[in-house]
């Protein structure tokens, strides 16, 4: 799988970042993207929930409510007078998502899949990763697995940076990051001609929040 067009769009996001938000004297912007990266994963993991055994509700969120009926299926409004006491509660099917209280265009765990692409690739970038096409995905079969596998391969990528001499095994581990990520998609559903396209959504949203002092 060919990151390049990728990596561009995420470089110009982390420059435009950096405009809005200097790194401060001292600041280790590497070890906090990898923590983000890491929190990112688990909020992945919360909207699967396929881990959570002990709820009865365990189904992935891949659908959001709808913004304009707050997923509620009907518009409410009021019909009266408040004056005169004859203020009546009436409601009508929600014209945006017919009734359903869902927002279709919208996919929750496919939008967080795609925060933990942002933070690998800036962190790829923070080490100054040449390579454009990566390994094969690694694929467990099963999610929980893979779940625990990334956590756990991102520790230890981590903790390789922190050795000297090591920039071979560093790239090595970074890499496998991404076979992880990649066959983690697999597992959700996702192909990467999907992933792609929301990628490049939320780079743009992402710009616009550098734009809104957000």
């Amino acid at each position: 799988m060919n990151l390049s067009k990728l990596f561009e769009l995420q470089r110009q996001l982390d420059e435009h970042i950096e405009r809005e938000h200097p790194p401060k004297e001292g600041e280790d912007r590497l070890t906090k993207k990898i923590l983000a990266l890491q929190v990112e994963l688990g909020e992945l993991a919360n909207c699967w929930r396929g881990f959570k055994f002990w709820s009865n509700d365990q189904e992935p969120r891949t659908t959001a409510k709808c913004e304009m009926c707050d997923g509620l299926g009907n518009d409410i409004y009021f019909t009266g007078s408040y004056d005169n006491g004859t203020l009546q509660e009436c409601s009508e099917v929600c014209e945006y998502c017919d009734g359903t209280g869902d927002d279709d265009s919208k996919n929750p765990l496919l939008e967080e899949y795609v925060d933990v692409v942002h933070f690998t690739l800036s962190v790829g970038l923070e080490i100054e990763i040449k390579h454009e096409i990566f390994h094969e995905p690694i694929n467990y079969g099963d999610a929980v697995i893979q779940f625990n596998e990334l956590f756990g391969q991102i520790s230890y990528f981590a903790s390789v940076l922190n050795r000297e001499n090591e920039w071979e095994e560093v790239e090595s581990e970074y890499e496998r990051i991404w076979s992880l990520l990649f066959g983690l998609a697999g597992l959700l559903g996702f192909t990467w001609e999907q992933v792609e396209q929301a990628y490049m959504e939320k780079n743009r949203l992402n710009h616009q929040r550098q734009e809104t002092n957000y």
